[in-house]
């Protein structure tokens, strides 16, 4: 009858615990339904008014044989082209139709079976902006970090908070696309490198204009925007950058006019996406959506990539396209004293702002206009490169693809925490009127955002070790387990548990320079996250780290050692905390798994770790 009483008792707690996990789930889990837009059909019938009458893109389903695509377009008289090199797994074609022809064509295409989305190619551009020239200067008695001579310039990154962030992050390991007019990454012909990029790693581009590689800026505004997110910082030359460690992918999607093909968009995301992109941004857009173009930023998110958009230029109280789509974070502009600019379009679907600039207006008297000042290419003159104050939603759209790379270079790769991140650590205008319309959550703040993704990460693992910990005490009390409750009240126990659940998470507060050395960073995470400083992030979500194999080969090592033994238990417990804490929320996918696959095996292995250190404590 004992017997009988204690695994009721024992059931009763383990079913507590799962209760415990199941709330979490719900309480934590960042993830959306699916959003299906009500308005669909008077969306493609605004964007058959305004599209290219000449062009059509055609998503056939990815089984389609080069036959049967052969045989609608001698149907049709179309002749299929694919959008890009890159286009042929998802069978993304273009083609080109009379105006007279063009909604005949349409409507046939739509009830094929072998047909996803037939809709007109449309134009996206390269949000306008008016340049100033602020000339490279000389060289200030300037003291501290950053020592780049002309940062005294950059009013803007003092605004998201950059000079605090700056010793705790710096996003190495991260990669970047910026889908834009191409970037001046290096000698080629009459393009070449500007002086302030020099030292940023530029990885895998593609020209999707001219459907080649070299994916050179012939504008200004793609490296002006690649400069906000990775300019050379503390070079003792020009500006400085948000992310100054993030490996930059220029993808050339706009002309040197600054105008690009939606299809062209579409098909760069897919691209950017499955070459490793964790961050897109898009400082373009259009009035009108593309289900082509949704469908893209769709995939995107799927495979674990955040999709930073400019809301847009027009001043309306209504997002652009792609920043209005669900799974795209829509950014509108400030100026210097951190109202919301004249030109940025706002609304419902606006996420958060960030400084956009105005180069009418020199709001902080220091004898410059307020525009957002980068290096670049001089305007239609990809040869020369000078210092340019620019403004528009395409700055600001940087500043937040900027964080979202400290974010994830965090650990923190799920696109809808690092957007609730960005969203929860916004803050509100200093003596503005918060206006949720205009502001979106509010204005990005750097430093609260990597503190974060971090440290509240921390806190979090070692709540859910706690709640085992108190769970295992609890059970052990009520059966007379004396050796296991007396281990658990050993200093060392605790000591263990906050090293495998958090470790030294609350360090960046207390001492943010201490934090950022690359030994002490790996300690300020519990041990399955060790894998981020071992492995960078491309490597982070190691099932190797996020199991218990690691605390078990401990054990296996130091059972042995009396003393090492509450060290033991508190890691197993910590390690379990953390576990927990990623299958309740999802904020980094674990490697090699499917996603219903991930909750299993971190549950699993969490409770192996339980299990296992309640054995070590009654040895």
């Amino acid at each position: 009858m004992g017997n009988a009483g204690e695994q009721k008792r024992r059931s009763l707690i383990w079913i507590l615990v799962l209760l415990v996990v199941v709330v979490a789930w719900f309480f934590f889990n960042t993830g959306d339904d699916s959003n299906v837009d009500r308005h669909r059909i008077e969306a493609d019938r605004a964007a058959l008014q305004d599209a290219d009458p000449d062009d059509i893109l055609v998503d056939f389903a990815d089984d389609i044989t080069d036959e049967r695509v052969a045989a609608i377009g001698r149907q049709l008289q179309l002749r299929f082209e694919l959008v890009s090199i890159h286009a042929q797994d998802e069978r993304f074609y273009r083609a080109h139709v009379t105006a007279d022809r063009r909604d005949a064509v349409l409507a046939k295409l739509s009830v094929l079976a072998d047909v996803e989305i037939a809709e007109p190619d449309a134009v996206a551009f390269a949000s306008p902006s008016a340049p100033v020239l602020f000339g490279s200067g000389g060289q200030p008695n300037w003291a501290g970090f950053p020592n780049d001579p002309q940062y005294k310039y950059q009013w803007h990154l003092e605004q998201i908070k950059m000079p605090k962030a700056w010793k705790l992050a710096d996003g190495e390991g991260v990669t970047v696309a910026v889908l834009d007019t191409g970037v001046a990454y290096g000698d080629y012909q009459q393009f070449h490198l500007v002086e302030d990029l020099a030292g940023v790693e530029f990885v895998k581009p593609y020209n999707f204009v001219n459907n080649n590689r070299h994916a050179y800026d012939d504008h200004g505004h793609g490296t002006h925007v690649a400069g906000t997110i990775a300019q050379a910082t503390n070079n003792d030359i020009g500006v400085a950058g948000i992310a100054r460690a993030v490996k930059i992918m220029p993808v050339k999607v706009l002309s040197g006019s600054g105008s690009g093909s939606v299809g062209g968009i579409a098909d760069a995301i897919r691209y950017a996406a499955d070459e490793g992109a964790q961050v897109i941004n898009m400082s373009l857009g259009s009035r009108f959506p593309s289900r082509v173009l949704e469908k893209a930023i769709n995939y995107a998110h799927k495979k674990g990539t955040t999709v930073i958009c400019a809301s847009g230029n027009d001043g309306r109280g209504k997002v652009g396209y792609p920043a209005a789509y669900d799974k795209a974070v829509a950014v509108g502009a400030t100026q210097f004293d951190e109202s919301v600019t004249f030109y940025s379009n706002y609304g419902k679907a606006l996420d958060i702002t960030a400084p956009g600039g105005n180069t009418r207006v020199d709001q902080n008297g220091d004898g410059m206009p307020d525009g957002v000042l980068q290096n670049t290419i001089a305007i239609g003159d990809p040869s020369q490169s000078d210092y340019y104050g620019f403004m528009g939603t395409s700055m600001a759209s940087p500043h937040a693809a900027g964080v979202a790379a400290l974010i994830v270079g965090e650990g923190v790769t799920n696109p809808d925490a690092v957007e609730k991140i960005l969203e929860d650590t916004a803050r509100a205008p200093v003596n503005q009127e918060m206006d949720i319309n205009k502001y979106g959550a509010g204005i990005i703040d750097a430093e609260a955002a990597v503190l974060a993704a971090r440290s509240q990460t921390g806190a979090g693992q070692l709540f859910f070790a706690l709640l085992l910990g108190a769970a295992l005490a609890f059970g052990s009390r009520r059966k007379g387990l004396q050796t296991v409750t007396g281990s658990m009240a050993n200093g060392r126990f605790v000591f263990g548990l906050v090293f495998g659940a958090g470790g030294l998470f609350f360090l960046p507060y207390l001492a943010p320079s201490l934090a950022s050395l690359p030994i002490v960073e790996t300690l300020t995470r519990g041990l399955p996250s060790w894998d981020l400083g071992l492995l960078g992030v491309t490597g982070h979500g190691s099932p190797l780290f996020f199991s218990a194999l690691i605390p078990l080969g401990l054990v296996t090592l130091l059972l042995g050692v009396k003393a090492a033994r509450p060290v033991l238990a508190g890691l197993l417990i910590g390690v379990a905390g953390h576990l927990v804490y990623h299958a309740v929320n999802p904020i980094a996918d674990i490697r090699y798994l499917p996603a219903f696959a991930e909750m299993m095996w971190l549950g699993m292995n969490a409770a192996i770790c339980v299990v296992t250190a309640k054995l070590v404590m009654r040895r």
